[in-house]
């Protein structure tokens, strides 16, 4: 096993930062009404979540750690929200949504899981 000497050592901040790439690719041909709508927010959701992930592993204790992540997971439910909202105004896909949505989830598994390790016994 690889030692961990950074947050982007981070299986899950590797797949986050994938996750926000494939929004901005997938949103690139939304409307550009939307540019400052649902767009932006779809957006800023997704690129918040690695970015948690690194303020938190950058963060001292513990407890702050964990609560980094729960922002970050926040920030999942969010950009998945919004996912759906453009799922059903037919701004994207059903085939592009769930695939976003299935990585997605796989993203909050394992934040799940490092936020379980990280409670206190």
């Amino acid at each position: 096993m690889a030692k961990i000497e950074s947050y982007r050592d981070l299986i899950f901040w590797q797949q986050a930062m994938d996750l926000a790439i494939s929004i901005y690719e997938a949103t690139r041909t939304w409307p550009k009404e939307e540019r400052y709508g649902l767009t932006a927010q779809l957006r800023r959701a997704a690129t918040s979540v690695p970015a948690n992930i690194a303020e938190g592993y950058g963060r001292e204790s513990r407890a702050s750690y964990q609560q980094f992540l729960r922002i970050a997971q926040g920030s999942l439910k969010e950009m998945e929200t919004h996912l759906m909202i453009a799922r059903r105004v037919g701004i994207t896909s059903q085939e592009v949504a769930e695939g976003l949505m299935s990585r997605s989830e796989s993203v909050g598994t394992l934040l799940r899981l490092l936020i379980r390790k990280l409670s206190p016994e």
